[in-house]
């Protein structure tokens, strides 16, 4: 009877299955916006203007849970309807809110949301 020889490995010949996650902050970038769109218009003066313009006609107070804060790096303008890259909605000044970042926009609106895309 003969001896048995070793297999090859196999595993090492396998496609990797994940796909690689960026971890310098243009990688993080650029998967964000390749997953939205829209995402850059966040960061033009036309939305900094409605930004401002939203937090001044909600005297800067949370819609959701009514609390004043002067602190604007603490606020979001939030658009009530997601626009779903509907550009009218987007840029509609009747769609956009004053939320407090946390918990208001960071919690209960996002469960809020996702909750809809189960319905």
């Amino acid at each position: 009877m003969g001896r048995l020889k070793c297999m090859p490995p196999r595993l090492g010949s396998a496609p990797p299955v994940l796909a690689s996650v960026p971890i310098d902050e243009a990688g993080k970038e650029r998967d964000r916006n390749a997953f939205n769109p829209l995402r850059p218009l966040y960061k033009t003066a036309r939305w900094q203007q409605l930004r401002q313009a939203t937090f001044l006609r909600d005297a800067y107070t949370c819609q959701m849970c009514g609390r004043l804060q002067g602190d604007t790096s603490k606020l979001v303008a939030d658009h009530r309807r997601p626009h779903r890259g509907d550009l009218a909605l987007f840029w509609d000044q009747g769609n956009i809110q004053t939320l407090c970042n946390s918990p208001c926009h960071s919690k209960h609106k996002q469960r809020i949301e996702q909750g809809a895309h189960f319905r």
